[in-house]
């Protein structure tokens, strides 16, 4: 069985979006100051930001005051966002939406467990920039996250 994985874009996209939640205060980041805080590739950062860009997540502006800022508020955009925006769906089975399968016989129970992962996934990537940045993990996400089986590969 192959386990879920986060891309190397997602997770780039995700601390990036971070870094710019954490700075909303302090006006436009260069793409430069967010891949050396956040230890990323400048040049496959850049296309990461673009493809935020397109999907509305930042906006940026070139210059010398230029940078990049989110597009909304940090409360207002969910790591799930981020993740759809670079990567494309949460879920996918054979690269097919849950809801687009059909199954019979005895595997017939296993789109109501694709959809309940869909849903698990969605309920845990649903976490907001501004709680993650804020280290402020709905308590749900924070207990799962401190049960000691969830360090663990079984």
């Amino acid at each position: 069985m192959r386990r879920m994985r986060i891309s190397a874009r997602a997770d780039y996209a995700v601390r990036a979006a971070l870094q710019l939640a954490a700075a909303v205060d302090a006006g436009p980041l260069k793409a430069e100051a967010i891949a050396e805080g956040q230890g990323i590739s400048h040049k496959f950062l850049e296309g990461i930001l673009g493809d935020m860009r397109k999907g509305g997540l930042v906006e940026s502006q070139r210059g010398g005051r230029g940078g990049y800022w989110l597009a909304r508020p940090a409360e207002t955009i969910s790591v799930a966002d981020v993740i759809r925006c670079v990567d494309g769906p949460l879920v996918s089975v054979r690269g097919e939406r849950p809801p687009d399968l059909a199954y019979t016989g005895p595997a017939e129970s296993l789109l109501p467990l694709w959809i309940a992962l869909r849903a698990s996934v969605r309920e845990v990537l649903g976490v907001s920039l501004a709680e993650v940045a804020a280290a402020d993990l709905p308590k749900g996400i924070a207990a799962r996250a401190d049960d000691p089986e969830a360090w663990t590969n079984p």
